[in-house]
């Protein structure tokens, strides 16, 4: 297994799709059932071994901080032992540039980034896609998942070729950002966890302004080449949407239904 000292934990988005809600508290800290989202994303960090994690986030979003106080002197805390810091990204200046922002914090070698937004639930997806990376052939391994032609235009679309239906590691050529559905190379769509080689900072610092006029990841990501997508085992939901927020919910709450049933028989 590749070793992940580093988790990054884009979080200055604005939530604009979750308002009013978003108007009063941060996107993250919104409850799944009675967890908070953020709380999914740490604890996803801490099972792939990360030593370190940095949230990149705003300072007019507050409450990150009182929150993971408490969470890391809760009793038996998963996050015992592990460094937490935060960083500010001063300008929404896109995906690459939240990812750049945390380069000083990082620890050496490959990192995870985990996009909160994207629940994925079952087996922890970043330590799973840990113990399929392979520095000697890999620069970046990218969660994927089969979308619906007509939602392609939503996603980094990979380009692969004719064995990706059937493998768990795809090699790609190529991670077009928002496709036109007409001309999008496939239907694996990038979804939000990546393992990164240290490689990638430098190609960030020479990524310029790309679709949406932000400074994209996977522009960064295609450049540096050597790309893989991971199928990962887990059922994956847009919380930052609310239709995809209640439909964590509800499938949470199962999950939690069922563990307490079991533990009382």
């Amino acid at each position: 297994m590749t070793r992940l000292d580093t988790v990054v934990l884009p979080v200055a988005g604005n939530g604009s799709r979750m308002r009013p809600a978003t108007d009063a508290i941060a996107k993250e800290l919104l409850p799944i059932y009675d967890t908070p989202l953020l709380q999914f994303a740490l604890s996803e960090a801490a099972a792939a071994g990360a030593q370190r994690i940095v949230l990149v986030t705003r300072a007019s979003k507050p409450g990150f901080g009182s929150y993971i106080e408490k969470l890391s002197t809760r009793p038996n805390s998963f996050l015992a032992g592990i460094d937490v810091e935060f960083v500010d990204q001063k300008e929404p200046l896109g995906l690459g540039h939240a990812v750049l922002c945390a380069r000083a914090r990082a620890l050496p070698g490959p990192f995870g980034v985990i996009l909160p937004d994207d629940l994925i639930l079952g087996d922890p997806t970043l330590a799973e896609m840990g113990r399929a990376f392979d520095p000697e052939r890999m620069k970046s391994l990218v969660a994927a998942q089969k979308v619906d032609r007509d939602k392609v235009g939503n996603y980094g679309i990979f380009d692969v070729g004719k064995d990706a239906a059937v493998s768990q590691v795809i090699p790609a050529r190529d991670l077009v950002e928002k496709p036109d559905p007409a001309e999008a190379p496939s239907q694996f769509a990038a979804v939000g966890r990546y393992v990164l080689a240290e490689a990638i900072w430098d190609e960030l610092e020479r990524t310029g302004p790309g679709a949406g006029d932000e400074i994209q990841l996977t522009d960064a990501i295609t450049a540096l080449g050597a790309l893989h997508g991971f199928r990962f085992s887990g059922a994956r939901y847009d919380c930052g949407s609310k239709e995809g927020w209640f439909a964590a919910t509800e499938a949470y709450r199962r999950t939690r239904l069922r563990a307490e049933l079991t533990a009382a028989e």
